[in-house]
């Protein structure tokens, strides 16, 4: 099975391409919190109580590694298009090690500089659930962290840069496909926000910072795998310190 070639081609294809982007991430959402709620249920139903580090490793596992990799995997298929060869998947030269390291450096100064910025102005972000989760148990923040490398980086990057951006770069170009598949990732997350809707919008305006990092070290090595460890890198960082301010914090 393909997609019909005129789906690309023509005054349609810049609607259709913004349809299938939402459409791709929206899929991966609803099929992995699907999931998640399923097996949480089946986990109660057997007598197995769902801590926080059961359900971080639930949520992780079937969200972005069966539920993004799945979708992506079978939009690839569907396409016939080689994960390789299009997507971009080898291991990173000299190039692309800097550009990991580059990236993440930016990428938390970014949202450093970001989240000073959201202080002075007297916004308010929105609480995220995996913090909550992290505050009950540190043991969840400690987890994350080889995670991060394993699925949450991994799993993101392959449906949202792998996928989404280069369908978005394909037919509507690089600047504009890098910029809305970068405001659609960061809009994703706000299903795991809590709080008010202006909380939940500063928090996604935040993640556009680390997003648009994420998205050009992609756009520049043509390597899913550099985004992905800078993403990793990113979050561990992000666990780490939440790890030892949770415990040693007081």
């Amino acid at each position: 099975m393909e997609l019909p070639a005129a789906l690309w081609e023509g005054p349609g294809k810049v609607a259709f391409t913004l349809v299938l982007a939402v459409v791709l991430a929206g899929l991966g959402l609803g099929i992995g919190s699907g999931l998640v709620r399923a097996a949480a249920f089946g986990l109660r139903e057997a007598g197995v109580a769902i801590t926080p580090a059961r359900a971080i490793l639930l949520s992780t596992v079937l969200l972005q590694g069966v539920a993004f990799g799945g979708v992506s995997l079978v939009y690839l298929r569907v396409r016939n298009l080689s994960v390789r060869e299009w997507v971009g998947v080898s291991i990173p030269d000299l190039r692309g090690w800097l550009t990991v390291v580059s990236g993440w450096i930016l990428a938390f100064l970014g949202a450093m500089t970001m989240v000073f910025v959201v202080v002075l102005t007297g916004l308010d972000p929105a609480a995220n659930q995996t913090s909550q989760l992290g505050t009950a148990d540190p043991l969840v923040f400690a987890l994350l962290v080889p995670i991060s490398f394993l699925l949450i980086g991994p799993g993101e990057e392959l449906l949202f840069r792998g996928v989404i951006q280069n369908a978005m770069v394909e037919n509507l170009g690089r600047v504009p496909g890098i910029l809305l598949a970068t405001l659609l990732f960061a809009a994703a997350h706000v299903f795991s926000l809590t709080g008010p809707l202006t909380g939940r919008a500063t928090t996604v305006f935040l993640l556009m910072v680390p997003g648009l990092v994420l998205a050009v070290t992609y756009d520049y090595t043509k390597n899913i795998v550099v985004p992905s460890l800078v993403h990793g890198a990113y979050n561990a960082t992000l666990f780490a310190l939440a790890f030892f301010g949770t415990v040693f914090g007081g």
